[in-house]
């Protein structure tokens, strides 16, 4: 796989997942472009992606509950490199308010604007770019998607609607050149569940219980969502796949769950 020459925004990128796609990219020859909400993890990132030649790695920060926020983060990509040819729609967050809570519908308007209508803007402010490169989608999504958790029940109707989108969107988008998919992961080793709730306890379960209940008997890492984007980001190895939800989850969907 050869990205030289191209360039990738990934949203959500100054950490866990998004950050190793950042990084995963950069290192087949992507220009990258790092977005978050904290300048220094940011600048991070950016420092890790080491200067080449041809090359440069952009970092801006960015809400993206912020309409304004996400057009001026197309903006500075365009005036930087003058096109896009990958978006990996990666931001999302992890709440875990349950139905009839006080907050639970603060949590619902939070998860669903941040997990699908941010994705929404920022796709359409570059699909006219990916147009004239005919790139690619990638969104982030879960697998929680098809499998429920009503402690995180926000969350999983927030992943379905996303898996929705790509499959809709792949069909209008191919008559134009761009490839539309999706990456699920199962359970993955980020700080994610820890911010969620306040338990850093929370990721160590979840590794005892992934080597006892997955069929591959651990718990993801951030590169092999990173390895997944790479392959259907490629012209080479997934030129033909569109519309795809693809699990990488260690065998969970096809566990049997107690």
């Amino acid at each position: 796989m050869d990205f030289m020459g191209k360039v990738a925004l990934i949203t959500g990128s100054s950490s866990g997942i998004g950050e190793a796609i950042a990084i995963k990219l950069w290192s087949l020859g992507a220009n990258v472009v790092i977005t978050g909400r904290n300048d220094k993890r940011i600048q991070e990132v950016v420092n890790k992606c080491h200067k080449r030649d041809n090359q440069r790695a952009l970092g801006v920060r960015t809400d993206l509950l912020v309409d304004k926020d996400i057009e001026e983060l197309v903006a500075k990509t365009i005036t930087e490199f003058g096109k896009i040819d990958i978006l990996v729609n990666n931001a999302g967050i992890l709440t875990t308010a349950r139905f009839g809570d006080p907050k639970y519908l603060d949590s619902f308007d939070r998860t669903i604007n941040t997990n699908v209508r941010s994705i929404q803007v920022v796709t359409q402010l570059v699909v006219p770019y990916l147009e004239i490169t005919k790139g690619n989608i990638v969104n982030i999504s879960s697998f929680h998607s098809e499998v429920p958790d009503w402690k995180a029940m926000t969350y999983c109707m927030a992943k379905s609607a996303l898996d929705m989108f790509t499959k809709c969107l792949a069909l209008q988008l191919a008559p134009k050149g761009i490839r539309v998919n999706s990456v699920n992961p199962a359970v993955i080793r980020t700080a994610l569940f820890d911010t969620a709730t306040g338990d850093n306890r929370l990721l160590k379960h979840f590794d005892n219980y992934c080597r006892e209940w997955y069929p591959l008997g651990r718990m993801g890492e951030p590169a092999d969502v990173a390895e997944a984007v790479a392959f259907l980001c490629s012209p080479t190895t997934a030129s033909f796949i569109t519309g795809l939800i693809m699990p990488v989850d260690g065998g969970a969907l096809r566990m049997c769950r107690k």
